[in-house]
């Protein structure tokens, strides 16, 4: 599935004394995420093909089940096509040296949640206390 995508490719190695986010690691971010945007645009582009490319089934049933499955197979492109609008604001983030780091403390995010969740925008911590408001309903 075009959403793991992103996941083929080398965990990033930590050298010693290295500074967060150099050029090095927002290379191999930048990398992945440009890889997973490939990704999911080339799926895109299959649906379309695969659509026009159905011809109109003459039994009811059949018809039925077909477009049971565009549906389906258009709900999936929808949320890819909100994943591609925030892989594209993550790569600007990246490009102006504000990727890794948690939109709402500021501390870094880390590499391995990163590599986990290339597009996460806070730290676990900040994120975590974001899911419990939101499951309480205090947000």
């Amino acid at each position: 599935m075009a959403k793991d995508g992103f996941k083929n490719f080398t965990p990033y190695k930590i050298k010693k004394g290295e500074k967060y986010m150099n050029e090095n690691q927002k290379e191999h971010f930048k990398t992945i995420l440009e890889g997973w945007r490939t990704e999911l645009m080339s799926e895109s582009e299959r649906t379309v093909q695969n659509m026009q490319d159905s011809s109109s089934m003459p039994d009811p049933n059949d018809r039925a089940s077909q477009e049971e499955e565009f549906s389906l197979e258009l709900r999936a492109r929808d949320r890819e096509r909100r994943l591609l609008s925030k892989i594209e604001k993550t790569l600007r983030n990246v490009a102006i040296d504000e990727y890794g780091y948690c939109e709402e403390c500021g501390i870094e995010i880390g590499i391995k949640r990163l590599e986990a969740r290339p597009t996460a925008q806070m730290c676990i911590d900040c994120k975590e206390v974001q899911e419990q408001k939101e499951k309480t309903g205090s947000l």
